[in-house]
């Protein structure tokens, strides 16, 4: 009886310090699986991958690519921005026009590299192959990671972003004195034409359900996706080639699968702790493979265990299915079954687990596709309408199509509003005195029909 409570006490104390660690370790490098060597190799920041592909005696390159590898990357403009960040960026968007097997290739980078190695991490920024994703797009990656040490780690929320990202940001705006109308579609952009012929916004019209009103400010910021702020534009501002250029930009489409499983697919060590479901056990990581439909992926009950840890039950794995294309048009239940089939190629030790719960997400346009040649499309934040300014991903910033992305060009948004401070307040009188015609051009209109 002692000993079966000094167990009891250890299972315990192991559980406790188990989760201590999951929520603190939050940070490290990806880590790569193969169906030939499926242990979960690691590989850090693409700063060091130069002496990693030396070092590292894994089975997703031989020496000979490796060798390969490094002199391409030795080549690269990563070198330069380790003493000339802002030299070796305006370097990277001159590569804009190439993609980036292009670009490897001619610096030496062997086919088997580009296939095992960059195709996957290509998936993952962009959701389209190296044959298909520009130059600048990978290597701007590889450059800011090698200039700045906070982003060489990879950080994993640990639960829900409603909760732990876009929750925290809602609250500090509220306490600011800002409102969220949740709920409310953006149906229109409202405009007039001045005197002179500029173009001013004079609102937003918005509905819920049947409800509608029109939001009035004095600068106007849409935040949107490729799809959204296509389909708000007026169709007249196209005649602007700044805001025609956006139509030049295409979506990607990209397919998300959640398993839940009765045990932990990635315990790679040890067949019964696979099996226990006392305690979360697996690879805690950020996982990338060249060998499923699939090529990033994670456990979320291991990586973000605050909400998706749930006791009693097992490994949710969440895989992004890249490319989406072959996957659209088919049915959820067939998608799993694929995704499954997958998993357990990667996982042969996930033999006899079972999927007790299940989810697929289709969008049909995500990340716009960031093929060579289309940054010069990427509009600025601020546009030929003065009291108009975008946001966005796909906007123009040196981050590319992702949350960084949106982050910094709200940041450059509120910028170009700052400076236009002066500029705003002179455009509210304005557009006050042209929405003042407008009213007494319609009555006039009234009065005369009336007399009719």
């Amino acid at each position: 009886m002692q000993k079966e409570k000094r167990k009891q006490s250890k299972d315990e104390e192991d559980d406790s310090s188990s989760r201590k660690r999951r929520k603190a370790d939050l940070s490290k490098p990806v880590s790569f699986i193969s169906t030939a060597e499926p242990t979960g190799a690691r590989f850090p920041s693409p700063s060091n991958c130069i002496l990693i592909h030396f070092s590292h005696g894994d089975a997703q390159l031989q020496p000979y690519d490796k060798a390969r590898n490094a002199v391409a990357l030795a080549l690269s403009p990563v070198v330069r921005a380790l003493i000339d960040p802002d030299g070796a960026l305006r370097d990277i968007r001159d590569l804009d026009s190439i993609s980036f097997s292009d670009w490897f290739l001619s610096k030496g980078g062997t086919r088997m590299s580009i296939q095992r190695m960059w195709d996957p991490v290509a998936y993952a920024l962009g959701f389209i192959d190296c044959d298909n994703i520009s130059a600048r797009c990978m290597l701007t990656i590889f450059s800011l990671f090698a200039t700045k040490t906070e982003a060489s780690l990879l950080r994993m929320l640990k639960g829900s972003p409603d909760v732990y990202l876009s929750g925290p940001i809602r609250k500090y705006i509220e306490d600011k004195g800002g409102r969220f109308h949740l709920r409310w579609g953006c149906r229109q952009i409202l405009y007039d034409r001045s005197p002179d012929g500029e173009i001013l916004v004079t609102g937003l019209a918005t509905s819920k359900a049947t409800d509608k009103k029109v939001v009035k400010a004095d600068a106007y910021v849409v935040a949107c996706d490729v799809p959204g702020i296509k389909r708000l534009l007026p169709s007249q501002w196209r005649e602007s080639k700044f805001f025609d250029n956006i139509y030049e930009l295409v979506g990607v489409p990209v397919v998300t699968v959640q398993l839940r499983y009765n045990g932990w697919v990635t315990e790679l060590q040890d067949l019964e702790r696979s099996r226990q479901l006392r305690q979360a056990s697996g690879l805690d990581n950020l996982l990338y493979t060249p060998d499923a439909d699939f090529s990033c992926f994670a456990d979320l009950a291991l990586t973000s265990p605050e909400d998706y840890y749930i006791e009693g039950q097992g490994s949710l794995l969440q895989c992004v299915l890249t490319p989406g294309d072959p996957y659209m048009s088919l049915t959820n239940d067939k998608i799993i079954e694929r995704v499954s089939k997958q998993v357990l190629a990667l996982f042969p030790s996930s033999q006899g687990l079972e999927v007790i719960w299940s989810s697929v997400v289709k969008i049909a346009q995500s990340l716009y596709r960031e093929g060579p040649g289309k940054d010069p499309f990427r509009p600025d934040q601020k546009t030929p309408v003065k009291n108009f300014f975008l946001a966005g991903s796909y906007t123009k910033q040196d981050y590319i199509d992702s949350m960084e992305g949106a982050t910094l060009s709200g940041r450059q948004a509120s910028a170009y509003i700052c400076d236009a401070g002066e500029e705003l307040v002179a455009l509210r009188k304005k557009v006050a005195a042209v929405e003042s015609q407008e009213s007494a051009k319609s009555n006039t209109v009234t009065d005369e029909l009336s007399l009719v």
